[in-house]
């Protein structure tokens, strides 16, 4: 916030007060008249105005440049100064919002206690809004394997800057928690981080609920980018995003100022925009669903999140994250991992990446009885159904193949999984499946496997599949 407004016509008095309040610490701004007042209001809210109500050869006095701060900016608090001080003024004010008034020739020590109270007041605001616009989403970057290390390395290059940043990736797989990481260890990490779910707000009422409204009848209300000021718009699943309200949004990057729905007042704001999308935007531009120059904006620092597959080597880590956050929220059971629960976990297929995770831990702790470790028998959705004699019903498919067939089959697939779950570390790998890592090479060249680079991790695959990628 911009310190304290003083506005008075009177320049010794305005100077006076900023003497006061700057021996006491406080950071002090001057206007001398309406038009000085709202260019200064405009360039940056202040923390606390101190307002004359008189203001000779303005455009607007106290009482009306209050009513447009208490509109625009219903947190800031005004104290009224007035020399013509009475009851009626008092009360006129109090009731327009004004946090309090003080007739001139004022006490020091009476001005001191009005302004430390109203920037606590100011304060306390600020601290409610913030505590409102949190959710269940963190901003803890758990990992450790490769692909994780290239993802936060990417992250922790764009935090300091203001650069525009574009995540792509699988649903599921933490783009959110990606875009709460740049905001909390960025310079805006203590103003807002204000999501625009694009998926789930109608078309037609998607410019109220981004630029907000005016009407006679409920005054002002403040749209999404009006409450991200000063911090940031994360604008997730972009490309729903309507296209009448993709050419707004384009000018509101050019300008950094919009008016509200039914309104004809230019608000300004300062906003930081990180986007996210599931989808191939060139794709959707070549398909007309998306604007070009909206893209070319908002596209300046492109950064891929993983795929939970393509980060198999902390899946362990992130469920154990899960089971404590869930131990501290809710109460649930502090359960550790037994290690065929935690082969089996980095085995299973994600389709739902880290929310498929994150739910399938909560499931466990809800059911389980105990707080023993879990088990690999209490994990849903396992392809394979383990007996007590340690027998495994196999899949259809594998069981109507010669004994050859289904062995090659079942290596490869076998070793594909167990690659990818130790992140492409074939020495690993080698050392969990017993064979000598020569050995191990020359099965997988027999079986057509291969490993290359994907997301920062080494990546197992199938040869073939390798060749179709590339055409």
């Amino acid at each position: 916030m911009g310190g304290i407004l003083i506005v008075d016509d009177e320049r010794d008095i305005r100077e006076l007060i900023s003497d006061i309040l700057r021996d006491e610490g406080y950071v002090t701004r001057l206007a001398g008249n309406s038009d000085e007042c709202m260019a200064a209001i405009n360039a940056e809210a202040p923390a606390l105005m101190i307002l004359d109500i008189w203001l000779k050869d303005s455009r607007m006095d106290g009482i009306d440049i209050l009513k447009t701060v208490k509109r625009d900016n219903p947190d800031v608090p005004v104290v009224i100064i007035s020399g013509h001080g009475n009851i009626e003024i008092a009360v006129a004010a109090i009731k327009q919002g004004a946090y309090d008034f003080i007739e001139k020739p004022f006490n020091i020590d009476q001005l001191m206690v009005v302004v430390s109270r109203a920037m606590e007041t100011s304060r306390l605001r600020r601290e409610n809004t913030d505590l409102r616009r949190r959710d269940v989403t963190t901003a803890d970057m758990i990992g450790s394997g490769a692909a994780f290390k290239a993802l936060k390395s990417n992250l922790e290059k764009v935090t300091k800057s203001n650069g525009r940043v574009m995540l792509t990736g699988p649903s599921g797989s933490g783009k959110e928690v990606a875009a709460r990481f740049i905001h909390a260890q960025s310079t805006r990490a203590t103003a807002p981080f204000i999501t625009v779910s694009s998926a789930s707000i109608q078309p037609d009422r998607m410019e109220e609920v981004l630029f907000g409204r005016e009407t006679t009848e409920r005054g002002v209300e403040q749209g999404l980018l009006e409450q991200a000021h000063g911090g940031v718009i994360y604008f997730d699943e972009v490309a729903d995003m309507p296209l009448g309200t993709q050419s707004k949004i384009l000018r509101v990057l050019v300008e950094q100022q919009f008016s509200r729905v039914g309104g004809s007042d230019k608000v300004r704001v300062d906003l930081r925009v990180i986007s996210s999308t599931t989808r191939d935007l060139k794709a959707e531009i070549s398909a007309g669903r998306f604007r070009q120059e909206l893209f070319d904006r908002l596209n300046v620092v492109p950064i891929t999140v993983p795929s939970l597959d393509d980060r198999r080597e902390d899946i362990p880590e992130l469920a154990r994250h899960f089971i404590a956050m869930f131990n501290k929220a809710q109460g649930l059971p502090l359960r550790d991992l037994t290690e065929d629960a935690e082969a089996l976990l980095q085995t299973m297929q994600w389709p739902g990446n880290v929310r498929q995770l994150r739910n399938m831990i909560e499931r466990v702790l809800i059911l389980g009885e105990n707080s023993e470790p879990i088990e690999a028998r209490e994990l849903p959705g396992r392809e394979d159904a383990v007996e007590d004699e340690g027998r495994i019903i196999l899949s259809g498919g594998l069981a109507t193949l010669p004994l050859r067939e289904a062995r090659e089959l079942f290596e490869r697939e076998y070793l594909l999984t167990q690659i990818n779950r130790f992140g492409g570390n074939i020495s690993r790998t080698a050392s969990f499946v017993g064979m000598e890592r020569s050995a191990l090479h020359r099965k997988l060249k027999s079986l057509g496997v291969v490993t290359t680079a994907k997301s920062g991790a080494r990546v197992a695959h199938l040869e073939d599949d390798e060749d179709d990628e590339a055409q």
